[in-house]
């Protein structure tokens, strides 16, 4: 089992709606639990707002451990993007939904189209502070500092607010697939 920290964000139609969809379908994984979530946060778009476009993110942090391996997991949360009309052609634009692996384990992975820990987690106040919220001590394998000490020194001067809603409470939490036992 490896415990695995995942970044969710969106700032298209209803983005809470977005959010609790794609925390239902992670709890129903294969091979997978989810452990733990943080509050939600509105938070303002970091880069160019003509890519963006000038809607507020709802963003979040997901801890689960599973037995999948990184590049399943890259691939199913792909597909959950899909499945929640994620734009594949201009992924940089707003998004239904934006899944982002930030790290799996303590391990370090460089593939053409995964990058583990996320290459650029630790200079986004909009992934911090829910991750702080969730593991504040947790350990960044590269840049060996826990969560807390990488938020107190972010120079990201985005805003981010802590929303006052339940993450999932629009989708109650289901059992995770697994194959059925065998006798």
């Amino acid at each position: 089992m490896e415990t695995v920290y995942i970044s969710i964000g969106s700032n298209v139609g209803d983005r809470h709606d977005f959010c609790d969809r794609a925390l239902a379908l992670l709890n129903l994984l294969p091979h997978t639990t989810v452990t733990g979530q943080s509050s939600y946060y509105e938070t303002e778009p970091v880069g160019s707002e003509q890519l963006l476009g000038l809607t507020w993110f709802y963003n979040g942090v997901v801890r689960l451990d599973t037995q999948l391996h990184a590049q399943q997991l890259f691939d199913l949360c792909q597909e959950t993007e899909r499945s929640l009309g994620r734009d594949a052609e201009n992924r940089q634009g707003p998004r239904t939904m934006d899944l982002d692996i930030l790290f799996f384990g303590q391990h370090t992975i460089h593939q053409p189209h995964l990058t583990i820990p996320h290459p650029r987690l630790h200079l986004r106040r909009f992934v911090l502070t829910p991750m702080v919220e969730l593991d504040p001590e947790w350990n960044h394998p590269v840049l060996n500092r826990p969560m807390r000490k990488l938020l107190e020194q972010v120079s990201d001067s985005a805003q981010v607010q802590k929303l006052d809603i339940v993450p999932g409470s629009r989708y109650p939490n289901r059992p995770t697939c697994s194959p059925p036992h065998l006798r």
